[in-house]
């Protein structure tokens, strides 16, 4: 498993609904990554602007394949990832204001 600390533009007219999908329980759910996806999301940081920045846990190769196809693609664009220490991520953003 690896770490990494993602940063991605969040589109902002869409920034209700992937609230409401982490609300409804309808990330969470999904298979096999859903888990890791929801924490993430929900604990995600401002940057700046609509630079958003969290750390996710991840076993695609490339990172976060499953997950841009299913739900980060929707929301996010220029997405990049930087390979972490488990637990590095959030505290290098600890200190940024959330996004929720």
């Amino acid at each position: 498993m690896a770490h990494y600390l993602v940063k991605a533009t969040i589109d902002p007219q869409k920034l209700t609904e992937l609230k409401e999908r982490l609300d409804n329980g309808e990330i969470k759910a999904m298979r096999p990554f859903g888990a890791a996806l929801d924490y993430s999301l929900r604990h995600a940081r401002i940057e700046t602007g609509s630079q958003i920045v969290w750390e996710e846990e991840d076993y695609c190769r490339p990172p976060l394949a499953m997950e841009r196809a299913a739900v980060l693609d929707t929301y996010f664009s220029n997405l990049s990832t930087e390979p972490v220490e488990a637990g590095a991520g959030w505290q290098k953003i600890d200190h940024l204001e959330s996004l929720w």
